[in-house]
């Protein structure tokens, strides 16, 4: 029963046109690296970047070679758009992108790690099968229909996402509004709305449609008699996050997904209006179905589980930062950090500070100063080039931080040898001292005028 309903055949109109849309998207979002100066700020300034640990090998080209690294994936991005060697473009684009995103933790951002969930499933989808260079080439692949399993793995990805970006904003310094004040804060000077930003009662707005957008907006586009006004509200919501968050492709990548929520005779008609409707009822299923559903049963499962791993993980992820990644917590927090770094040679018991800015970028600065992780992969890179001089050393760190609103704690144990200190990959590392934010006295609510 459930291969059958799986394995329906349902017209293609909307993973055709979405496929043209996520070329242009990815195409955009590798060109647009180069274009804005993000490979520079990213990638190239600084000695090394911080890759995710475990993938020490993953550094950026030498010369100039990332910015020929990027202009080919946005050929590959090209190439999508078209439908042109469309299954080997959409892996080449997606083991690139994947490298990069492996490589460094400064820029690090929950849009980059969906778009690499999605190359992988863009790989598994047959989008290639219709209005494509494939099909003109090779005319036998061509179809108007694809297996229902399409539409459900698209909508069960938005929906792991956007109900997680939800749960996640349940936390005190987002329900009261002064997450939202923070973040409009830092947005004073633009243009023409800056000011408006400022007012109290649109940082509670934010606050709490950001809440209900996240967590309604799939079900609402599902419910047919919801589904035009939810759209709606999406083009403003994605807009408006495009132009205070400039946040890259993933607006648009998100209305482009509304095209799945339609019936196929309306994307049909206003996108492909010379292809044939499919309006047959067959039941086509391979002969590996099986291991296919177990497969993608898997995935959805890995899915669910990793933004919960934060929860069975000692202490608040707010200020251990142990679980945040792969999680959906979309701007959550904002951080501020003061740290220094003191090394010991273990021979003579000469003591020194370690100058860390003559190393890292202004943007990788602020990320040693805030995140534990890369803080232990910092003293493991000291550790290391003192190594090269024959010196054998250890470093204790001085670290505090701020997590939005609070005031400076202490987040490493100064007492740790940071050189020796190893790191634990799935559970709590000790040498984090224990979170101070709930027990610190709350400041009053933030509260817009007439609420207080």
């Amino acid at each position: 029963m459930l291969e059958r309903w799986l394995y329906k055949r349902v017209d293609n109109s909307a993973l055709i046109v979405f496929r043209a849309i996520f070329g242009f998207l990815i195409t955009a979002e590798a060109w647009g690296a180069i274009a804005t100066g993000w490979i520079k700020h990213t990638l190239l300034e600084g000695e090394f970047t911080f890759n995710f640990i475990g993938f020490d090998f993953l550094q950026p080209l030498p010369g100039d070679g990332m910015y020929y690294y990027y202009g080919l994936m946005g050929l590959f991005g090209v190439f999508v758009m078209l439908g042109f060697k469309y299954r080997f473009s959409v892996i080449a684009y997606g083991l690139m992108w994947t490298c990069v995103y492996l490589m460094q933790k400064s820029s690090y951002n929950n849009h980059y790690y969906l778009l690499m969930l999605l190359l992988g499933i863009m790989a598994c989808l047959p989008a290639h099968r219709y209005l494509s260079l494939d099909v003109k080439f090779n005319p036998k692949l061509k179809k108007i229909s694809m297996p229902r399993w399409v539409y459900i793995i698209i909508i069960a990805q938005l929906w792991i996402v956007y109900t997680y970006a939800s749960i996640a904003k349940i936390y005190p310094d987002w329900l009261d509004a002064s997450m939202a004040a923070q973040l409009m804060a830092a947005r004073k000077d633009y243009w023409l709305v800056g000011d408006f930003l400022q007012q109290n009662w649109v940082h509670w707005s934010i606050a709490y449609v950001g809440i209900l957008f996240d967590g309604l907006i799939i079900p609402a586009l599902l419910f047919k008699p919801t589904r035009k006004m939810a759209f709606f509200i999406s083009i403003f919501f994605h807009l408006f996050n495009s132009f205070i968050f400039h946040i890259g492709i993933f607006p648009y990548m998100s209305l482009a997904f509304t095209l799945f929520f339609f019936p196929a005779e309306t994307v049909r008609n206003i996108f492909l209006k010379g292809k044939e409707l499919y309006s047959g009822n067959e039941i086509i299923k391979p002969k590996t179905y099986k291991p296919i559903v177990a497969l993608f049963g898997l995935y959805f499962v890995i899915q669910i589980a990793l933004p919960l791993r934060h929860w069975i993980i000692k202490d608040d992820v707010l200020w251990t930062e142990e679980g945040h990644r792969l999680s959906w917590r979309m701007m959550l927090r904002s951080k501020g950090g003061r740290i220094s770094f003191k090394v010991i040679d273990k021979k003579t018991g000469l003591e020194q500070s370690f100058n860390y800015r003559k190393m890292l970028s202004r943007k990788q600065q602020r990320v040693v100063a805030t995140k534990p992780d890369v803080i232990w992969q910092f003293c493991q890179r000291i550790k290391e080039d003192f190594a090269k001089k024959g010196k054998e050393v250890a470093i204790y760190v001085n670290c505090r931080i701020k997590v939005n609103d609070s005031d400076f704690h202490t987040l490493i144990d100064p007492k740790v040898d940071m050189a020796s200190a190893s790191w634990d990959y799935f559970w709590h590392n000790e040498w984090i001292l224990p979170s101070p934010l709930h027990n610190e006295k709350r400041k009053p609510p933030y509260a817009p005028e007439g609420l207080q």
